[in-house]
């Protein structure tokens, strides 16, 4: 009971992030003409929450909680069904491709970093 609290508590504020995003990156793709505006502030939400997973490899409260929250399956899945079949397809083809880059690309990050630390490297300037 305990965890399920904590992961709430934390999806509370990503959820709260994810809707203040979709609203303003919202407002610019429709401002641009882009068609299907509101998948975009979607893909990028997604896009950034996997390499943010990634990078940091959060435990419950800000991985489950704040990242699950900010992340969104239900709204990927909503924004898909009412596609044409072949948009559709384009959509879950970029949205699992881009998601598995973005958390890839975010963990070396990640383990890069840890590397050159290790090596003595971070943050001093050889002359």
């Amino acid at each position: 009971m305990k965890e399920a609290l904590i992961v709430g508590a934390g999806a509370v504020f990503g959820a709260f992030a994810r809707w203040g995003l979709s609203v303003g990156l919202g407002s610019l793709t429709a401002a641009a003409a882009w068609p299907h505006a509101e998948i975009w502030p979607l893909l990028l939400i997604n896009f950034v929450g996997s390499a943010l997973l990634g990078y940091f490899q959060p435990g419950i409260f800000w991985g489950k909680g704040v990242l699950g929250g900010f992340t969104s399956f239900s709204t990927f899945a909503t924004a898909t069904v009412a596609m044409t079949a072949w948009g559709a397809l384009g959509h879950v083809a970029l949205t699992v491709a881009g998601c598995i880059a973005s958390y890839l690309l975010g963990d070396g990050i990640r383990t890069h970093r840890i590397r050159r630390a290790a090596d003595g490297f971070e943050g001093e300037h050889n002359a």
